[in-house]
């Protein structure tokens, strides 16, 4: 990990190729290759990291816009698959057909042709369309292992669908629970990832998170009997929540922490309470959730909304937005934050390592904090500090206004750098950030820190 910057300068890269010409909506990496899928009207460009131009493009399986896309995790680099959902309503599987893609995924850059245009569309296949929403689907994502993928829509559902195909390529896909505790448009979904999350008391080790227009975000889990229900309803938010992400890495033993971000200009984050208790069997010392143990057999489901997890708003990021945060991006590499929204600004913020204790830091560390606890001078609502202890640790390190010149910034993104510019020793180590805006550029940002 890279030592912590007192401030961080976003340097312009040359834009990938070619512009978009129209409203661009997110841009997602791959998870292990030099790959980026840009959302835009019906259509999902990818480009390559390495050339920072078009390698390929979906086009053709969707009526109306898609919102939202999805690399599907754990395959061979020859077997690409995305996910892309889509205002029509539906969902689309997508695989590529061509036997030989790294060539185009690793070049140097040095085509002969020099031609910026996407490689024929006959190199990605729609495999599958996912029917059952009632609205346009808002947000799509699979979980860490590809068995599961969730998506949600503007008709207030969260659909959890299962590969229940016997093997990868046989795409078959079966709905195994339809969520409907929302009472808004469902705007986000996100799977937390494998690491720290074992599957503790009752329920399995899949996690799910759902944040949406009622100002709400929800946790979701699988319990023993095979149904998902909601173990945490999330509130402190103003407005409507646009999105939210797991901690990539978290430090320490604790559970990964859950960012969300909305309408009120805030980012906060959530940290799950658990305790060192023996507990349904299990080590002594291993963390446990706040909450009872015991299995659900035999307790109606009208009095299993009371068992739930306990989480609390540890920390809310230092006020940078004026308007709308539409999208925040934690990094796995550094731990900072960036953040992006209506008013076309690029937020960085740094959480100063030194509070953090491997227990996600719910408690403050340094002095005049801690004297502030035992005396109780905490300003409270509803049992809760009215600013969470863990808010004096988010720095505001860099703000680059105008990121898109007058146009909105719909998403923001880490991701690492391939391309000529970043020196060969640091190709595929090194980060950068990524935004794409209401102008249909997908811009590339160096992260100088200082």
């Amino acid at each position: 990990m890279s030592p912590p910057a007192d401030s961080v300068q976003l340097a312009p890269l040359p834009p990938f190729k070619p512009d978009l010409y129209q409203r661009a909506w997110q841009s997602i990496p791959h998870p292990t290759l030099p790959l980026l899928a840009t959302v835009h009207q019906k259509a999902v460009t990818v480009f390559s990291l390495s050339t920072l131009s078009a390698h390929s493009a979906l086009t053709n399986g969707h009526d109306r816009s898609v919102r939202s896309t999805s690399w599907k995790p754990n395959l061979a680099p020859h077997r690409l698959c995305l996910v892309t959902g889509s205002f029509d309503t539906m969902a689309g599987l997508w695989r590529w057909r061509d036997d030989d893609p790294e060539v185009e995924i690793t070049n140097d850059g040095n085509d002969d042709n020099g031609d910026d245009a996407p490689k024929e569309e006959k190199d990605w296949e729609l495999m599958v369309v996912l029917d059952g929403h009632e609205s346009e689907i808002k947000s799509v994502a699979f979980s860490p292992t590809g068995q599961y993928l969730a998506t949600c829509s503007r008709d207030k559902s969260v659909w959890v669908w299962e590969d229940v195909g016997e093997s990868e390529g046989d795409d078959e896909w079966e709905t195994v629970a339809v969520l409907n505790e929302h009472e808004g448009d469902v705007k986000a979904v996100a799977w937390c990832p494998e690491t720290n999350r074992g599957g503790r008391g009752r329920y399995s080790s899949d996690v799910l998170a759902s944040a949406s227009y009622d100002n709400t975000v929800r946790v979701w889990r699988e319990d023993g009997d095979g149904e998902w229900i909601c173990v945490a309803v999330l509130e402190g938010h103003a407005g409507t929540v646009w999105g939210l992400q797991w901690e990539p890495r978290p430090k320490g033993s604790g559970f990964p922490r859950l960012m969300s971000w909305g309408a009120d200009s805030s980012i906060r984050i959530w940290t799950l309470k658990e305790e060192e208790d023996e507990q349904d069997g299990e080590e002594a010392g291993a963390p446990q959730h706040a909450w009872a143990g015991g299995g659900l057999g035999g307790i109606p489901n009208t009095m299993r909304r009371s068992l739930k997890e306990e989480w609390e708003c540890t920390a809310v990021l230092p006020t940078a937005h004026t308007r709308d945060i539409y999208a925040a991006t934690w990094s796995p590499e550094t731990g900072m934050v960036a953040s992006t929204g209506s008013d076309g600004i690029v937020a960085v913020y740094r959480e100063e390592e030194e509070a953090v204790n491997g227990t996600n830091g719910t408690h403050a560390t340094d002095d005049a904090a801690a004297a502030m606890e035992l005396d109780g001078d905490v300003p409270m609502t509803n049992g809760h500090a009215e600013k969470p202890q863990g808010s004096r640790r988010w720095k505001v390190v860099s703000t680059t206004a105008n990121a898109h010149g007058p146009y909105e910034v719909n998403h923001v993104t880490w991701c690492k750098r391939y391309d000529q510019g970043c020196p060969p020793e640091k190709r595929g180590a090194e980060e950068m950030l990524v935004t794409t805006g209401d102008d249909g550029i997908v811009r590339p940002w160096q992260v100088i820190a200082s």
